[in-house]
């Protein structure tokens, strides 16, 4: 059957150049094509013509050709785009975190020890405590004591020591019992999930740092940490940890009218030995953790898009090395540069799109899978939001993107007639 036979009248965009075909022929370019040849890759007409591809089906085809080369291409950037969720879900769970310590009992901001490297190692004198609270545009000042070790199954058991008395001016939610109340050095009140560890209730005994106590209260903690931790006297947190006349932190307050902002930064100009921490953003002043894992995000961000363009490069350039042929014949029926650049391109984001999604499933499997981790779950609460779906679509277009730039610029420079000679 002819070439002639292919063509429909009226489709002028994909009519066959019936004078290159003929060039071609008489200087034994090109032989005498079939319609076996050519019905692999006219596309043409409307798009829901009866017996015709459309261009979503023809670029689609074209992917499954080397289905296992494609299979891995997908797995390979799904990989990256995998790290690139779970990192992401685990920063946005400390950042969660940092902020909900930040905010404890109704606090403006905190204030630690100036240069520590985490929180838990801040230590802050009564000295310090005494001048914060001296402040005129200063309402309270909460000193908190934090001590953390194993207790059973939990690596991260937090021990809280607080003033009975300032522990009633915000408390924490309640679940049932009482709060500490002042002289009572044997009380203790239970997180949510430490009761359950620890199979406590109310009026049940717990050895803590080797000393017996009374669960009198059993509350509800905003984050895994203070779920599954413990508030006691601070009096006896001090002597227990050996830190009599230091917090950890103080939990500031300002009066009615002031400015926290502006009365922390006075704060920290005031003093050699404090620093504060007003939001998220500020809290690598005192724990390096939360900017370590995001710096980790972002650098393997950064990694997944630079090896992934690399494999869809080297799957797309191969793709159209062995269709040069096929490319001549569709620029021979009259494709234009532009419709050749929206197959490569599109061929190119249909993989990574697909990797995307792939990655993002199994980024959130694997945050799931390392709740199954007791060190993990009891500090932390993974965050998947909108923004880090997007941001995983947007590495996958990038991806897509970068990966088709060198086989898209190869294929439109290609002529039929070089095309065309290809075997």
């Amino acid at each position: 059957m002819h070439d002639e036979q292919l063509v429909q009248p009226g489709e002028r965009d994909d009519a066959l150049h019936e004078g290159e075909i003929d060039r071609c022929r008489r200087r034994g370019v090109l032989r005498r094509t079939t319609i076996s040849e050519v019905s692999d890759v006219v596309v043409a007409g409307p798009w829901n013509a009866p017996g015709r591809m459309t261009f979503f089906s023809f670029v689609l085809r074209n992917i499954a050709r080397q289905r296992m080369r494609t299979t891995l291409t997908v797995v390979g950037i799904a990989v990256g785009i995998t790290t690139v969720v779970a990192l992401g879900a685990v920063a946005s769970g400390l950042r969660v975190t940092a902020g909900a310590m930040l905010r404890m009992g109704g606090a403006d901001f905190i204030a630690a020890q100036k240069g520590s490297a985490d929180l838990t190692f801040s230590t802050v004198s009564q000295k310090d405590w005494t001048a914060v609270t001296g402040r005129p545009d200063v309402e309270r000042v909460t000193g908190v004591l934090m001590n953390v070790s194993r207790l059973g199954s939990n690596p991260y058991f937090a021990l809280l020591g607080v003033k009975p008395e300032q522990l009633t001016l915000a408390p924490p939610k309640l679940e049932r019992g009482q709060l500490l109340q002042p002289g009572h050095n044997d009380d203790v009140m239970l997180g949510r999930r430490a009761a359950s560890d620890l199979g406590a209730d109310i009026e049940s005994t717990v050895t803590l740092l080797g000393r017996p106590f009374t669960v009198v209260g059993i509350y509800r903690g905003e984050m895994p940490l203070f779920d599954g931790g413990a508030y006691a006297p601070l009096g006896i947190v001090q002597q227990l940890t050996h830190k009599e006349g230091l917090v950890t932190a103080l939990y500031v307050k300002v009066k009615p009218g002031a400015d926290p902002r502006a009365v922390a930064e006075a704060i920290e100009a005031g003093s050699d030995t404090l620093t504060t921490v007003s939001s998220v953003d500020e809290y690598g002043k005192v724990d390096q953790g939360v900017e370590a894992i995001d710096a980790a995000n972002l650098a393997i961000s950064l990694l997944a898009v630079l090896i992934g363009a690399v494999g869809v490069t080297n799957t797309m350039i191969m793709s159209v090395f062995e269709r040069t042929r096929e490319i001549g014949i569709l620029r021979a029926l009259g494709w234009r540069s532009s419709r050749i650049i929206r197959m490569i391109v599109g061929e190119s984001l249909l993989l990574c799109l697909v990797a995307a999604v792939i990655g993002i499933a199994l980024g959130v499997l694997a945050t799931k899978a390392l709740l199954l981790v007791p060190a993990i779950e009891s500090f932390l609460e993974p965050q998947y939001s909108s923004g880090l779906f997007l941001k995983a679509f947007a590495v996958g277009v990038g991806v897509g993107i970068a990966g088709a730039l060198y086989p898209t610029v190869r294929a439109v420079r290609l002529s039929p007639m070089e095309a065309l000679r290809h075997e």
